[in-house]
C-alpha cells in the first residue's frame, strides 16, 4: 500500500473536516490539491486546517513539518505517518 493511502474511514474524516472549514459540502480532495485550489485556505485558515486535524486524529504536527507541505498528498503522507497505517 502506498504511503499516500489512508483507510477510507481516515479519509472520510479528513474530507469532513475540509468540507466544514472550508463550507463545501461537495469539496473532494484530490493528492494535487494545494491551497490555491480551496477558496479560504489562507494561512489563518491553515492553521485552523492543522489544528482541527490534530484533535479529530489526536495526534500532533511538529512546525517544521507543517511548513514543508504542499498538498493533500503530502498532509495524507503525513497523517498516515502519524496514524501508523
Amino acid at each position: 500500500m502506498p504511503s499516500h493511502a489512508m483507510k477510507d474511514e481516515d479519509e472520510r474524516r479528513l474530507t469532513g473536516i475540509f468540507r466544514r472549514l472550508f463550507h463545501d459540502p461537495g469539496l473532494e480532495l484530490r493528492a494535487e490539491t494545494t491551497a490555491r485550489d480551496v477558496p479560504g485556505w489562507d494561512s489563518l485558515n491553515h492553521v485552523t486546517l492543522v489544528v482541527e486535524i490534530e484533535r479529530e486524529f489526536g495526534v500532533r504536527f511538529a512546525s517544521s513539518e507543517i511548513a514543508v507541505l504542499r498538498s493533500v498528498g503530502e498532509l495524507r503522507a503525513l497523517l498516515d505517518s502519524k496514524l501508523g497505517s
